[in-house]
């Protein structure tokens, strides 16, 4: 019984320590991006962050995923990824882009390819997610369908604010 709480108790620190570095390095990264661009780009990046905790209620209630640590929580389970590098990874495939559409979609779909496929079973080696009733193929999917939702509402964002281009 003791051996179960603490590594339990273990677990949990380790599961800390992931989410705060994991929404630290990305916010920090932000510091890189210029005031302009992180101006420009925030609006789309907030509604995309609420778009996809919207997604996440759903693939919760669902169950696609399964967090190793108990009890199911979404605020310390998949609250930090959207938090965490989501929403600054947006913000920068915006500014890399630079409107190139073609451009902004592959890069997305290298770093959703990433995340499903090789992040998830890194994810899974250290204990932390593991994907349940989903294959990392509708992983892939998943997490990619709202890159062209974040480049039409940055497009509309522009187009209203007369900018040309993204």
């Amino acid at each position: 019984m003791k051996q179960v709480e603490v590594n339990t108790k273990m677990l949990s620190k380790k599961r800390l320590w992931f989410n705060i570095s994991m929404v630290t390095i990305s916010w920090l990264s932000l510091l890189f991006i210029g005031k302009t661009s992180l101006k420009r780009y925030s609006f789309a990046g907030l509604f995309i962050i609420g778009f996809e905790i919207l997604n996440y209620l759903y693939a919760y209630k669902k169950k696609w995923w399964t967090f190793y640590e108990k009890p199911r929580d979404f605020l310390r389970n998949e609250l930090p990824f959207s938090l965490g590098p989501y929403m600054p990874l947006s913000l920068w495939l915006l500014k890399l882009s630079k409107g190139n559409f073609i451009k902004f979609i592959s890069l997305n779909a290298i770093g959703d390819g990433f995340f499903a496929f090789i992040f998830m079973a890194f994810l899974k080696k250290m204990k932390i997610v593991r994907l349940n009733r989903i294959n990392p193929l509708q992983f892939f999917i998943y997490l990619h369908y709202k890159a062209y939702l974040l480049y039409g509402v940055q497009h509309l964002v522009d187009k209203r604010k007369g900018n040309k281009g993204l």
